[in-house]
């Protein structure tokens, strides 16, 4: 009964999400909520709740402070050198104006949201492409590219891996680095290609001349905000707490907790403009906070009634013996197609977990099924997936149609997917 609970159960909660009756919020913890109810847990099922919720919240705090500590960075102008520099750089080769593209998202998408890489990059490009009549497919392709392969420790679906199963962020992301390098070279190999297929298109050489381009503008309210003569204080902040931080010599929310204080006093010592400041990013933070919390609710629920374990008792009995060990492999080779079938709450909450059930009652370490998700499943395919806003915002950036941006850039982000793969079974990560 337990397993056939649990199945209607996560049922119910893609359904829900997907088809947009209940939002993820909502459905995380009413469904499995009623589901313990129906199975005669009572009173006990908020036990499994506190426990789910202890689970997560040490990833709960990291992504909340990691939001505002990015957020100041931002305004505080830490990346407007670094953008200027790169737009003054590529100049009108189309050569180098698409690995510029590359460089200037995957600098961006450091704060670890798809949708601020795109409208930083995008108008910050866009002119340089339509100036020199370069494919804007290719901007949209680039973009996505290096936000799709640039997931970090405290993007969503790192969180929600974390989140989902229960393991150190650290745990998931650090042997997945050396994996991480080689598709963002596959994702610079590609700009370089494809800007020099344009140049050859356009016979916009070394030697050629253009008019010069436009350059980015601030508003107002974004001048009032930059703090130019602390960039460098900035920078070596950045890095300091990302070094610290992914080394694991201290726990990720420590350090963002450390950082956004240290962020806040040297860039804004004024009380009314920190507590602008905390103002400007809560939402953003609130938000994927409140999603985390009732997944902990979720994940609570299913493992402390026994529903995962019965589910994955009667999916073992299915697999045939020796072929357990393959899971994390299939897995890392469908999980870019995945996102166009799941949205990133459906997934990892709902779907991951069970594989994972699976995958450890056959021997496999449940790490290795959050990791080979890690390599596809709204990393790579968020930017082409249409569950996901991030992609009308790129393709209406970008001005082009969805199904030309997905017929143009999904070969490249599913061959990111397949090489990370690849390389993620010869290290022996999966």
């Amino acid at each position: 009964m337990l397993a056939t609970l649990g199945v209607i159960t996560i049922l119910c909660l893609l359904a829900a999400v997907m088809s947009k009756r209940l939002s993820p919020l909502v459905a995380l913890i009413a469904l499995p909520i009623i589901a313990a109810l129906i199975g005669g847990f009572g009173l006990q099922t908020s036990t499994f709740i506190i426990t789910g919720i202890k689970n997560v919240a040490p990833v709960v705090g990291m992504f909340v402070f990691a939001i505002l500590f990015f957020g100041i960075m931002t305004d505080a102008g830490m990346l407007d050198p670094i953008i200027d520099r790169i737009l003054r750089t590529v100049g009108t080769r189309p050569t180098r104006i698409v690995v510029g593209t590359a460089t200037l998202a995957l600098l961006v998408h450091l704060d670890g949201s798809g949708a601020v890489t795109f409208l930083v990059t995008v108008p910050a490009m866009l002119p340089l492409y339509t100036r020199l009549g370069i494919d804007k497919r290719i901007l949209a392709c680039v973009c996505a590219m290096a936000a799709g392969v640039n997931f970090l420790p405290w993007t969503g679906p790192v969180l929600r891996s974390s989140a989902a199963l229960h393991v150190p962020v650290a745990d998931l992301f650090q042997p997945l680095i050396p994996v991480q390098i080689v598709g963002l070279i596959f994702v610079f190999a590609c700009a370089w290609w494809l800007g020099h297929r344009e140049e050859k298109r356009l016979g916009l050489g070394a030697g050629s001349r253009v008019d010069a381009v436009p350059q980015r503008v601030l508003s107002d309210d974004d001048i009032k905000l930059r703090r130019p003569r602390l960039f460098w204080v900035n920078l070596i902040l950045t890095v300091l707490v990302m070094v610290v931080m992914i080394a694991g010599w201290v726990d990720p929310v420590v350090m963002f907790m450390l950082g956004t204080v240290v962020a806040l006093c040297i860039n804004y010592p004024n009380v009314d403009a920190q507590r602008a400041r905390i103002d400007a990013h809560a939402k953003t933070a609130l938000t994927m906070a409140s999603i985390l919390l009732a997944a902990g609710v979720f994940t609570g629920i299913m493992q402390g009634t026994g529903m995962l374990k019965a589910i994955a008792e009667v999916a073992v009995a299915q697999i045939p013996a020796g072929h357990g060990k393959l899971i994390p492999a299939v897995v890392g080779f469908i999980s870019m197609p995945l996102s166009m079938l799941f949205d990133p709450d459906s997934y990892y909450f709902g779907v991951m977990p069970v594989i994972a059930e699976v995958g450890k009652a056959l021997g496999v370490d449940p790490l290795q099924v959050a990791q080979a998700s890690l390599l596809g499943v709204h990393t790579t395919g968020f930017p082409v997936s249409p569950l996901t806003p991030a992609t009308f915002l790129l393709v209406g950036l970008c001005k082009i149609e969805l199904a030309d941006h997905q017929r143009f850039t999904i070969p490249f982000l599913f061959a990111a997917s397949v090489l990370m793969t690849l390389t993620a079974l010869l290290l022996g990560i999966i």
